[in-house]
């Protein structure tokens, strides 16, 4: 498993935070970051896709950040 950081720009508060933490969580996801700073969402995981389409559905559209 590889660990993976994702873009959110549309990620511009606390309330947001709380959003994606409650949307990542209710979709099975654990041991994420969330930051606010950075506007971005990092974790180990195989499921990048889902990952995405889960935050998507949130109403923040994500992308993989590229190392």
């Amino acid at each position: 498993m590889s660990k993976l950081v994702f873009d959110v720009p549309d990620m511009s508060c606390e309330h947001c935070v709380r959003n994606i933490t409650s949307a990542l969580e209710e979709a099975g996801f654990r041991d994420f970051h969330v930051s606010l700073e950075s506007k971005t969402v990092s974790l180990e995981t195989e499921a990048a896709e889902r990952l995405m389409d889960v935050l998507e559905e949130a109403g923040y559209p994500a992308s993989i950040r590229e190392k």
